[in-house]
């Protein structure tokens, strides 16, 4: 099969490679798309160390099954699939609590160098990783509910219902995820700021109030847009910056929820938090049962996902968008990558 190989930083190849087998409990899907996450960029600029030379990246990822072990008896030929990329060991404590993302043992798809991940033809897994999709979606959809589910993930962690003003801040896809979530557990005051304004007129089609953070103080800004300071914050960059403007746009008690991974570590204004009873959540990936609440919510929500996607390209074509994201010299939001080609219409991508 054909596999698109990180040879070294800025340098992707399309290679042949073996095409797994599956084992009993396995499955062997199809890639139909994958999408190009912050993390693989950055990682294939050597920016943030998470991906080594030699490796197949790729974990937001949509195909069909090809081929089952002798174990997988609820799973068909053709069935459009999307797949967990976090494979926790289903065994100890964590495990056991529900919060598989926080395995000690766990690998995640796309992220372990040694394991062949999304970005190739076929992509094996284990049965207990994949979810069925529901019949007739359009398969794009599919790549996004690894995406929109992390969003997911941080309004949940964040307690997020319908009592609450909220601001997202960063309006890239892990933002735009946290704004359907919110949207999704209740909450019908939501806005997210964003200094780019292409997110910003994205996160508008969506339905979001935005904010523009260079236009003057978020911390006024946030009254103007939703008529009150925020009490739940979810802070999708991941930067000292952000967190000093989540602290100040947001009210006494407030929850602030860092998903974004900018930095791997930051200042923080330490009586921001004590003095006015803050409270600093982490959130990372998702948990199984998010995952799968999320995929199902995809196949049957109202919401303008198509919204989110904004490129498409073959393998050949790759290299040039990994290279023009890790350098921000795109605009695009949610680029997918066709093994097949990109579809050139509406026709070929259903």
């Amino acid at each position: 099969m054909k596999a698109l190989v990180m040879q070294a930083p800025w340098v992707l190849t399309v290679e042949e490679v073996s095409t797994p087998e599956p084992g009993p409990d396995d499955v062997l899907v199809k890639i139909a798309a994958t999408g190009i996450c912050g993390s693989d960029f950055h990682g294939f600029s050597g920016e943030n160390g998470r991906r080594k030379p030699g490796q197949i990246m790729g974990h937001e990822t949509v195909g069909h099954v090809a081929k089952v072990g002798g174990n997988v008896i609820d799973l068909v030929e053709g069935t459009c699939v999307t797949v967990n990329p976090v494979l926790s060991c289903d065994d100890c404590d964590v495990c056991r609590a529900g919060n598989e993302q926080s395995c000690p043992n766990r690998k995640v798809i796309g992220v372990a160098p040694e394991l062949t991940s999304a970005f190739a033809e076929y992509l094996l897994v284990r049965r207990s990783n994949v979810i069925a999709l529901a019949k007739g979606i359009d398969p794009e959809l599919g790549a996004l509910v690894e995406p929109l589910a992390v969003g997911y993930h941080a309004a949940a962690r964040g307690a997020c219902s319908s009592r609450d003003t909220v601001l997202v801040i960063g309006g890239g896809p892990i933002g735009q995820a946290a704004f359907l979530a919110a949207r999704r557990l209740g909450a019908t005051r939501v806005a997210v700021s964003d200094i780019n304004p292409t997110r910003r007129a994205l996160c508008a089609e969506l339905g979001a109030a935005v904010i523009d953070p260079s236009a003057k103080p978020l911390e006024e800004s946030i009254v103007d847009a939703l008529g009150a300071k925020a009490t739940l914050v979810i802070d999708a960059v991941g930067a000292t910056a952000t967190l000093a403007d989540a602290m100040k746009a947001s009210a006494f008690g407030a929850r602030l929820v860092l998903v974004g991974m900018a930095a791997p570590s930051v200042e923080l204004a330490a009586f921001a938090i004590s003095t006015e009873e803050r409270t600093l959540i982490g959130s990372f990936c998702c948990s199984r049962k998010h995952f799968a609440e999320t995929a199902a919510w995809v196949g049957t929500t109202d919401a303008p996902l198509h919204k989110l996607i904004d490129g498409r390209v073959g393998f050949e074509g790759a290299e040039a968008s990994f290279t023009e994201l890790a350098k921000g010299q795109s605009e695009r939001s949610k680029i997918l990558v066709f093994p097949g080609g990109a579809p050139e219409t509406e026709v070929e991508r259903t």
